[in-house]
């Protein structure tokens, strides 16, 4: 089963003098979210009543007393939007965070990854104009000087599958799939300690290979068990490794492959095999190789690049989708992928600038280069990072991405008009589709809502009602989209539904 879903933490800021100097981010954060509230009227209110964060997929549950705040995601008093297109959009500690519908393609994870830059610059702008002082809102995972961001991917799993082979088996690909996925940054260490360049924004903040937390001691294998589903047949996989990536081919490249692998995994099509010595250490190595070819230790002994190791990974997938297609949701885009996944692989062995107008790291790296080039700048220059900084902005006036997008030096795979409308309008083959349409056409009857449930107040029941959600790909337009034609009030949909 194929249902994916990107979540992003933005990093924001805010300059000049005015109301908001001095304020924690938290407080920038939570204006921009209220501020969004007015523009497109979504209810305030996320439902936690059906979630916990503290369930690990290694069969305990941590005690709340011991958990870290970080960990804990209950916060009431921080604004908490639910939107017409079936995302979530919220404040998570000091950062806005859009939580994208869930999908079943990974072009439409992109699509609607990308609609949210739309929506959180609609709210910075705004909000902006509000406080006479400029809001910056940047699409990237560090703010270089020893804070890290996320950028978290979730797959929804089979509960059959055992977890200990997602461990084994999945960690070495987290690791390896660098060579494409990464967004690139200037500075080595946490603290940017070091000059030069490395692949991820990411790596150098992971510490451990297996755990349950997000914010510290960081895993490459997340543990949370929290499917927002039916937990009896479902997991979900949270996976919080990956770049925030402005390159729409990179980030279907890393959702698509991803997916992908799962399957294989639960086709029971990867071995052992591909399990790295010191998963942490080889992150790191990775990241900082431009070349591609620093040789990682195997727990076997052997030994192997990042990109053997992503054509192990491949040469999976081409068997599952020989062998067992049936388990993929969409074997048109499977083929696709895997063709574009092995040609990229190919291209970085040849030369890794072919790929400059596709992967987010080597766009960069090409930028600064010239830069450094025209200038005579070392690594450790403040323009450096500024123009780091700069293609990550997501106001199009300011970006260096935007700008190489409209030299046509980027390749796209959606117009500006998909991805507006996917800023309104939900996914058509998952629940995302009802949570939409319901925000659209019902406002005033939601209560509250959560991935796997809608409350809704029913005026001829005088009464609240759960509406449960527990199956991701029930909910559809195919399943609903006509009793919501048809009924302009929620008490009508809900006898239409024979709920």
């Amino acid at each position: 089963m194929s249902v994916f879903g990107i979540e992003t933490e933005y990093g924001i800021s805010v300059h000049g003098d005015g109301p908001a100097a001095g304020l924690h981010p938290m407080h920038w954060s939570n204006l921009l979210v209220r501020t969004y509230a007015e523009l497109a009227g979504a209810i305030q209110r996320w439902d936690y009543d059906t979630e916990n964060p503290l369930v690990d997929a290694r069969g305990f549950t941590m005690p709340r007393d011991i958990a870290d705040p970080s960990q804990l995601t209950d916060d009431d008093s921080m604004a908490n939007l639910v939107l017409t297109n079936g995302a979530r959009f919220y404040v998570d500690h000091a950062h806005p965070e859009y939580s994208g519908p869930e999908v079943t393609t990974a072009l439409d994870a992109v699509r609607w990854d990308a609609a949210g830059d739309r929506i959180v610059h609609a709210a910075a702008e705004r909000a902006g104009a509000r406080l006479g002082q400029q809001m910056r809102i940047h699409k990237n995972n560090t703010d270089g000087k020893g804070s890290s961001y996320g950028t978290h991917e979730n797959y929804l799993l089979a509960r059959s599958t055992p977890f200990h082979r997602v461990v084994v088996q999945f960690s070495g690909f987290l690791v390896s799939r660098q060579v494409f996925t990464g967004a690139g940054r200037v500075g080595l260490g946490q603290h940017s300690e070091r000059p030069g360049f490395q692949l991820t924004q990411r790596a150098d903040f992971f510490e451990s290979e297996v755990g349950l937390e997000t914010t510290l001691n960081r895993p490459i294998i997340n543990t949370r068990d929290e499917p927002h589903a039916d937990n009896r047949v479902h997991r979900r996989l949270h996976v919080i490794t990956g770049d925030a990536n402005r390159s729409e081919y990179a980030c279907w490249l890393k959702v698509g492959t991803a997916g992908l692998v799962l399957t294989a995994i639960e086709a029971d099509l990867v071995g052992d095999d591909v399990r790295l010595a010191k998963p942490v250490l080889a992150m790191r190595s990775v990241s900082h190789d431009l070349t591609c070819r620093t040789l990682l230790e195997l727990a076997d002994g052997r030994t192997m690049s990042a990109l053997d190791l992503q054509e192990l990974y491949a040469a999976a997938v081409a068997t599952l989708i020989d062998q067992q297609p049936e388990r993929l949701h969409n074997a048109i885009e499977a083929r696709e992928l895997l063709a574009a996944w092995r040609e990229t692989l190919a291209a970085l062995r040849r030369e890794p600038r072919e790929l400059a107008d596709r992967l987010d790291w080597v766009a960069k790296l090409t930028l600064l280069e010239s830069y450094r080039q025209r200038d005579g700048l070392d690594w450790n220059h403040p323009k450096l990072a500024l123009i780091d900084l700069q293609y990550a902005d997501i106001d199009p006036a300011k970006s260096l991405y935007a700008a190489l997008v409209r030299k046509g030096r980027m390749k796209r795979l959606l117009t500006d008009e998909e991805i507006d409308r996917a800023r309104l309008e939900p996914p058509t083959d998952t629940r995302a589709y009802f949570r939409g349409r319901c925000m659209a056409q019902y406002p005033e009857a939601v209560v509250a809502a959560a991935w796997d449930s809608l409350i809704v107040e029913v005026p001829q029941r005088r009464t609240l009602l759960r509406i449960p959600m527990l199956d991701p790909l029930r909910g559809t337009r195919k399943h609903v989209g006509a009793h919501l034609d048809a009924h302009d009030d929620i008490g009508g949909l809900i006898v239409a539904l024979g709920l």
